[in-house]
């Protein structure tokens, strides 16, 4: 019949077997983000009540890993991400939230240890910080380690929270960095008596005093934080959503507020428990598989006596790392809920590929170095150890190569 429209057909629902965010309720959503913070809290109270301090390093552990978790979700704190949105994008609101991170814990740690090592000049390093060898080691590793971040998509702390957010590319990282650790495990010894064994562990504060290598720290902080500026374009003005809770758990948190809060997670870890990692855990794994495999050489050189993410042959279920990377990942899921960002999906080849030999990448580089962009360079920066300052500098220059081989080699994929 003429003048009138035939009825609008709607699109089929999409059909998979996996859940998104979208087709699960805000409520159920936060009831589910609620059940998860309940089993948190319950069971960093059944862990406090282990007589002695080991129970109360284990809860705080878990609770501080859980808090890390929620800070690296709603911040979108990756140190990949970050620098490819200023490098790219010219957004420089991911590594004004690391810089301010990087200061936060600074000021935090050199109160820590004035107060347990009030004379840095006296020829000791302060108690479990990462204070790692500086040589060509660490820069090689570093380097590698950024080329497995750009090949992943992610660093390995950014992959443990984006597991929380369904990442169909991250448990293939997480997969990766174990094979990557055996070979890093496999590798040690050679390149320990080549590069390592000679080398100092350079502790800052030791060389400067606390006064002088805070205030310098503090102004390269600033002058990097200065040049990211530089490079910044005028940010888009976004439309604000009105209400607290709207700005709390679904939009992005402002840098300093995300960078403020990993700076004082960092500090009051390394108080209670550790200076922060993680991955510990995951090279602990690798190691002991490897060891009851008989993969490993009888004597991994100098590796237990170095300051970094300490790796063990394990005799438990999960060490104090081990529960702060479940609180983590717990954590971020329950907050990727909340804010709708929980968004799951079947891999892709192209995912499963970049996922494990990135991940290799980054384990074999985190093995080498004795930690990751969280172990090495985060704590290790807040610490005064210039084995951050090193790994900060080769992990960007690993990043950098590999994004430009990669727009290499697109136009020779790309078909004719």
């Amino acid at each position: 019949m003429s003048g009138v429209r035939p009825p609008k057909r709607r699109a089929p629902a999409p059909v998979g077997p996996l859940m998104s965010a979208s087709s699960i309720t805000s409520p159920a959503r936060a009831g589910i983000a609620l059940l998860v913070f309940g089993g948190l809290a319950v069971a960093a109270y059944g862990l406090g009540q282990t007589p002695g301090a080991i129970g109360q390093r284990q809860s705080f552990a878990l609770l501080a890993g859980a808090a890390f978790g929620i800070v690296l979700q709603r911040g979108r704190f990756c140190f990949l991400c970050n620098l490819r949105d200023l490098l790219r994008d010219g957004d420089a609101r991911g590594v004004l939230a690391i810089l301010v991170a990087l200061a936060a814990g600074t000021i935090g740690y050199a109160a820590v240890f004035g107060a347990w090592l009030p004379n840095p000049f006296g020829g000791r390093l302060p108690p479990t910080a990462h204070v790692g060898p500086v040589g060509p080691a660490l820069a090689l590793a570093a380097f590698v380690f950024g080329v497995g971040m750009a090949a992943s998509g992610s660093c390995l702390s950014a992959h443990l929270y984006r597991l929380g957010e369904g990442s169909p590319t991250s448990p293939f990282a997480v997969l990766g960095a174990v094979a990557g650790f055996v070979l890093g495990f496999l590798t040690w010894n050679p390149i320990y008596l080549a590069l390592t064994v000679e080398t100092p562990s350079v502790w800052l504060p030791a060389h400067l005093g606390y006064p002088v290598w805070l205030v310098a720290t503090l102004a390269v902080l600033g002058a990097l934080a200065w040049l990211a500026q530089t490079r910044a374009k005028p940010a888009t003005p976004s439309v604000p959503h009105p209400g607290v809770a709207h700005a709390v758990f679904v939009e992005r948190w402002p840098p300093a507020i995300a960078g403020l809060l990993v700076g004082a997670i960092a500090t009051l870890s390394y108080l209670r428990v550790a200076p922060l990692g993680v991955t510990a855990e995951i090279g602990s794994a690798a190691r002991t598989a490897a060891s009851a495999a008989g993969w490993l050489p009888d004597t991994l050189f100098g590796l237990d006596g170095l300051r970094g993410c300490a790796t063990v042959v394990k005799e438990t279920l999960l060490s104090e790392n081990g529960l702060f990377v479940l609180g983590l990942v717990a954590a971020s899921f329950a907050a990727a809920l909340v804010s709708g960002r929980f968004r799951p999906a079947a891999p892709t080849g192209g995912q499963i590929v970049r996922g494990l030999v990135g991940g290799a990448l980054m384990g074999w580089g985190a093995m080498t170095a004795l930690g990751c962009t969280v172990g090495v360079l985060l704590s290790g920066i807040h610490a005064g150890a210039l084995s951050g300052w090193i790994f900060l500098m080769f992990v960007v220059l690993g990043v950098v190569a590999a994004d430009a081989l990669g727009r290499r080699l697109r136009p020779i994929q790309a078909p004719g």
